[in-house]
């Protein structure tokens, strides 16, 4: 059983290298589609995602597009503010993708109003815009192991 998450143009190398960790951690397949705001050779990027860079299932698309081409069969979530429906409302399969838009604008709008059915959202108060990216990322990947118990991961 593996889980995606899809980051459509993140820009801080630390974000992904914390979410390149998680997904080294539980067999997670990460996707990144360009533009990137930093290089995947970024230092930054690197320290936060430590020595298990080798262990990540890492794919890189040019454009979300392609990665529509290569996966748009498969079950999609998108994680929005401008969603209307909890994390928690949906049950996640295997092969499930978790996209998630730029730190600082969220996915575009071209993207959201293809799939309104597939928005996601984490509930929070109205002190904040929204929660840090790479938290986002594995509340929802957690969720969705949750529901899995967990495949071949340490449980204690």
């Amino acid at each position: 059983m593996a889980f995606h998450i899809v980051l459509v143009e993140p820009e801080i190398p630390a974000n992904t290298g914390n979410i390149s960790r998680t997904c080294a951690g539980t067999g997670t397949h990460l996707h990144l589609v360009r533009p990137l705001g930093f290089s995947i050779e970024d230092k930054d990027l690197k320290r936060a995602g430590l020595d298990y860079w080798p262990s990540v299932k890492l794919h890189v698309h040019d454009s979300f597009e392609e990665v529509l081409e290569q996966y748009g069969g498969g079950r999609m979530f998108f994680a929005t503010t401008k969603g209307s429906r909890s994390y928690t409302d949906f049950e996640y399969q295997d092969e499930d993708m978790f996209v998630f838009g730029r730190e600082t604008k969220g996915l575009p709008d071209s993207i959201l109003s293809r799939f309104p059915e597939r928005r996601i959202r984490i509930p929070i108060n109205d002190n904040i815009r929204s929660l840090n990216l790479s938290n986002s990322a594995a509340i929802v990947l957690f969720e969705a192991l949750r529901q899995a118990e967990f495949p071949g991961l340490r449980r204690g």
